[in-house]
């Protein structure tokens, strides 16, 4: 209850952006990508404490448009109170929209975020083109980033860059894999809870 106390009074909101899926078919699944491993239980658990969350579900997340994600991202609040966690591809749209829009914001979490990266399929180059702005992390009172001992060498590679292009803190959990509800085992994320109410 303390918690909500003071959480409520500081007018904390979090943002979740979700990541993206392989191919159409995955996407379409029940349930949708913003439904799916820990993104709910986070809702639910952040709510109890007072927090508003948005976990809206972003179009096309297989073949995801960045313009058209910023559409549905921008009917969020996001100011200085606000926390932005985003997921594998969900982290890049991150990095980009604060690099282009200079927003302050309390702290930015990214969970196994991708980058571009030599090799990437070609679909995907159009979303990850972007160099993250210098500015980024002035903007932000703490840059966190989660991946696991088990992650893709690729994503492994994208969590060294953003570690050294926003002088971020990272957080290597054990067998977490993409963070995923098959990797995990499990809806619950603790771990990013606790960094959330920090």
């Amino acid at each position: 209850m303390l918690f909500k106390v003071v959480y409520m009074k500081k007018n904390m909101n979090v943002v979740i952006v979700h990541g993206c899926n392989d191919n159409e078919e995955d996407g379409l699944e029940r349930p949708k990508e913003n439904e799916r491993h820990w993104k709910p239980w986070l809702k639910k658990e952040l709510e109890n404490h007072g927090i508003d969350v948005s976990n809206e579900l972003y179009p096309r997340d297989w073949d995801a448009d960045y313009g058209e994600w910023k559409k549905v991202f921008e009917k969020n609040k996001i100011d200085e109170n606000t926390i932005l966690v985003g997921h594998s591809c969900g982290g890049a749209f991150l990095v980009r929209w604060l690099s282009e829009t200079n927003q302050k914001i309390k702290k930015l979490i990214l969970v196994a975020p991708a980058k571009r990266l030599p090799g990437m399929k070609e679909k995907y180059l159009k979303f990850y083109t972007f160099k993250p702005n210098e500015k980024v992390k002035n903007n932000i009172g703490e840059i966190v980033i989660f991946v696991s001992n088990d992650e893709s060498p690729g994503i492994k590679k994208a969590v060294e860059l953003y570690k050294q292009e926003l002088n971020a803190k990272v957080i290597e959990l054990k067998n977490h894999g993409h963070f995923t509800l098959g990797d995990m085992g499990t809806e619950e994320f603790p771990e990013l809870l606790e960094e959330i109410l920090k």
